[in-house]
């Protein structure tokens, strides 16, 4: 017979009933009856960052008998309905070793979560788990903060961390791991807790306060520093593409004071130009007067004060502006909200160096429209504000849906990985209920904000004849990348990226995806495999396509005579990615390449602090990143007659010891283009051939990676990193001259297309988007639209090897 003491144990002290699923509950934690089943939790492979994995079962009571008698400490077992589910530890700070690393404050706990493996997966039971703990803690009075110090690397509990309210500060080093330190309050906890339970539904979403969440950002001096930002980048990239011609009003030197004459006012500012017409404006020098009074600018304003310099029509104005408010409103946001300092993103997560990316492509001024997301959407699926994201899932009728897949990815394996047998067999007897018979339907994924502002009612015939038929939310959490519209799995890093149409205005093009092209999208990315996957030179550079395995696409009968090219054609589809996870090797780490443009809210940029890291010195650190990066894109065009659109956004980079020692390339089928007709082509891939004339086919190198890409990084490490430029495109010039001496079969078209030509075509983005922000090119001919202003003059070209000794680097020639 139990004892009084054993038996109050053994009670529950703080419960919750989920409904359908029974009583969540909290009791101490009794070592010889509970530590058998956490025996078996912390030595699962999900729990490595727990930290006793290898532990025998005496070794873990052992831990935990000291544990429940430490002081200030408290050892907890959470049980769903009477079944032990997970551990929770709380301890005074104070008293621990968390204590020497940060000011502990009066009322912070500290607290650890460890949930056991699901014997049946239960949707959102991770996050109930989290509630139920933060409950139980903040039930306590004197508890005023939650304290965490998470490993830098588990990116699971980051999502959940910053959903429940936690903010994150300063990175530390533990003896067993690097970690951050975050804090939640009991009103901060509650405001989340609030924030979540009404993004339940998108009608709920609308119940939040309209002073709170969505405008809390849009304070005075974070707003006033964005729209300085912002006029900054304007006249950078408008003067850069000629459309503005800064007047210099002082004497000789490498930084002058300028101006800028608009309609109401005169800018005023100090610069230097770098190469490639490069401006780098000097932000606390930016200012503006009008009438008199000198103030500092705004972007808007700035706008309209050059809107007919800049060939702005009556039409294309007001979007332009909405535009750029939208880039505003995101600029701002991420000048208000903590986020890591450039020294502490060298050595974050890739999901965390994903969220953390404040610039948006580089060469745009207007580069965050995302015109169709509301203030609240943006909380919700903008990749910045980090809001995990379940998708939608619908089946359709296989008389108007097509799956397409690679060899390796049929339509049942796929659906097995994804969504495996248990959310299978929910969907299956939805169908079943409704008099369906599931073999005739074709199950695919939504962006939530596309089912409820578009598909529920354009599609809304289909749905009523039983053509579509929305089976709900899946429970894997997705993070949004840069791209907006791509998602990766952050409950299954394993699993692939899935990739929605999504019809929101942004950066020039409605973001839908073409049913009709997902056709012919895994065979591309077959192909393209195929064809390069047996070059040795590729492999030794370890250049990997992430591909594009499998694609979904629903037609909309009805509104097929408008056109396949018309955005209402573009409303429903979607395609799933290989996951880089699948390729990284013991010791690497992949980071998103526009990483290496990043400039934190203090003006730090994180590129010089991965060089430092790394511990080599610049030029040999630049050798390595243009090795694993620009010399297999140098193949691909003179080997292939291929090129791609290889942005920051579009390449993940492999890192070792804060090195890039490769590259992925993502977003293949939709951008990888085929430059000469004499290159055979199966009929499945046809489309990849895009005419294009002669002279502009190197602009696949000189604009897309050295004008649109380079031309940012060499400013960095000038005005960041202490460099001279000159270290940078010889670093450029000595790969060119590396890939050429290793491939002398190819000189004729080394000559027939010269990357050490004195200059090329000056190629304007803001020109197209100012000309047609909803559509810039036509993407079925994309060279025809370009637009082109003047010539640059090539910075590699004084490295121009001496015929008779081309095997000569740059350095020293």
């Amino acid at each position: 017979m139990m004892t009084d003491i054993e038996r109050r144990t053994r009670e529950a002290i703080y419960r919750k009933n989920l409904p359908g699923i029974g009583e969540l509950s909290i009791r101490p934690f009794v070592v010889k009856d509970d530590a058998k089943n956490l025996h078996r939790w912390v030595n699962e492979p999900y729990a490595r960052y727990w930290g006793m994995q290898g532990q025998t079962l005496s070794q873990v009571q052992e831990a935990y008998t000291e544990l429940v008698n430490r002081r200030g400490y408290g050892c907890w077992t959470g049980t769903l309905n009477g079944e032990q589910v997970f551990l929770m530890e709380s301890y005074d700070p104070q008293a621990d070793r968390l204590g020497k690393y940060y000011e502990v404050q009066a009322g912070d706990r500290g607290m650890h979560i460890l949930v056991g493996p699901p014997k049946k997966r239960i949707h959102g039971f991770t996050w109930e788990v989290f509630r139920l703990v933060m409950g139980f803690l903040f039930s306590d009075e004197t508890t005023k903060r939650v304290v965490v110090e998470p490993d830098v690397r588990n990116e699971k509990i980051h999502v959940l961390n910053k959903k429940a309210g936690f903010v994150y500060g300063d990175r530390i080093k533990l003896p067993e791991k690097e970690a951050w330190l975050a804090w939640c309050t009991r009103e901060g906890f509650e405001e989340a807790l609030t924030m979540t339970e009404e993004k339940a539904t998108d009608m709920d979403i609308r119940n939040i306060a309209p002073e709170q969440g969505v405008v809390a950002h849009l304070q005075g001096n974070a707003w006033q520093q964005a729209n300085v930002m912002q006029v900054k980048k304007g006249i950078e990239e408008f003067a850069h593409e000629l459309l503005l011609t800064p007047v210099r009003i002082d004497g000789e030197g490498i930084w002058g004071d300028y101006e800028l004459t608009g309609e109401a006012g005169v800018y005023t500012f100090r610069a230097r130009k770098l190469s490639l017409d490069h401006w780098y404006v000097e932000e606390k020098s930016l200012y503006v007067c009008r009438n008199g009074v000198t103030e500092r600018p705004d972007a808007v304003t700035f706008i309209l004060d050059f809107k007919n310099v800049l060939g702005l029509s009556e039409a294309i104005l007001p979007t332009y502006l909405e535009e750029i408010s939208s880039t505003l409103f995101r600029l701002t946001y991420m000048l208000t909200h903590v986020s890591p300092k450039a020294e502490s993103l060298a050595d974050a997560g890739y999901q965390e160096v994903e969220q953390a990316m404040t610039g948006g492509h580089p060469c745009f001024v207007a580069n965050s429209g995302r015109i169709g997301f509301d203030a609240v959407d943006y909380g919700a699926y903008a990749p910045e504000a980090g809001s995990p994201i379940r998708l939608i899932w619908i089946a359709g009728h296989r008389d108007r849906t097509t799956y397409a897949g690679t060899e390796e990815y049929p339509y049942e394996t796929l659906m097995e990985q994804e969504l495996g047998g248990d959310l299978l067999e929910r969907f299956e007897n939805i169908l079943h209920s409704r008099g369906l018979a599931p073999e005739e339907y074709v199950y695919m994924p939504v962006h939530p904000w596309q089912w409820y502002n578009k598909l529920a009612h354009i599609f809304a015939a289909d749905i009523a004849e039983g053509k579509m038929v929305c089976l709900g939310s899946a429970p894997d959490e997705y993070l949004a990348q840069q791209s907006i519209r791509t998602f990766y799995n952050v409950s299954n890093p394993q699993k692939c990226y899935t990739k929605t149409a999504l019809s929101i205005l942004n950066m020039g093009f409605m973001r839908g995806l073409s049913p009709y092209y997902m056709g012919s999208t895994p065979a591309i990315t077959e192909w393209v495999t195929e064809t390069l996957q047996g070059d040795a030179y590729l492999n030794s550079k370890g250049f990997t396509m992430l591909g594009e395995v499998a694609t979904v696409g629903y037609r909309h009968l009805r509104l097929e005579a408008l056109g396949r090219t018309n955005a209402y054609n573009k409303m429903l589809a979607a395609l799933w990615r290989e996951s880089p996870q699948k390729y990284l090797k013991e010791g690497q780490e992949p980071m998103t390449m526009a990483a290496l443009l990043h400039i934190d809210g203090e003006g730090n940029a994180l590129l010089p602090e991965l060089i430092k890291a790394s511990g080599l010195d610049a030029y040999e650190w630049l050798s390595r990143y243009m090795d694993a990066y620009m010399a297999p894109l140098l193949h691909c065009f003179y080997a292939y007659d291929m090129v791609f659109m290889p942005h920051g956004e579009n390449l993940i980079l492999v890192m070792e010891n804060h090195v890039p020692v490769k590259v992925f390339m993502k977003d293949i089928t939709e951008e990888v283009m085929i430059l000469s007709p004499d290159v055979a082509l199966p009929e499945r891939v046809r489309r990849l051939y895009a005419p294009t004339p002669d002279e502009i086919k190197l602009l696949s190198i000189f604009t897309d990676v050295f004008d649109c890409f380079f031309r940012f990084m060499s400013q960095i490490l000038v005005v960041n990193g202490g460099q001279q430029e000159e270290l940078f495109w010889s670093a450029v010039a000595d790969c060119i001259i590396r890939y050429q001496t290793e491939h002398p079969h190819l000189q004729d078209k080394f000559e027939q297309y010269d990357l050490f030509a004195p200059e090329f075509a000056r190629s304007c983005l803001n020109r197209l988007q100012l000309r047609n922000n909803a559509q810039m090119v036509d993407l079925s001919d994309p060279s025809a639209a370009l637009q082109f202003f003047g010539t640059l003059k090539n910075p590699v070209a004084k490295y121009r090897p001496v015929a008779e000794a081309k095997e000569c680097m740059a350095i020293g020639v």
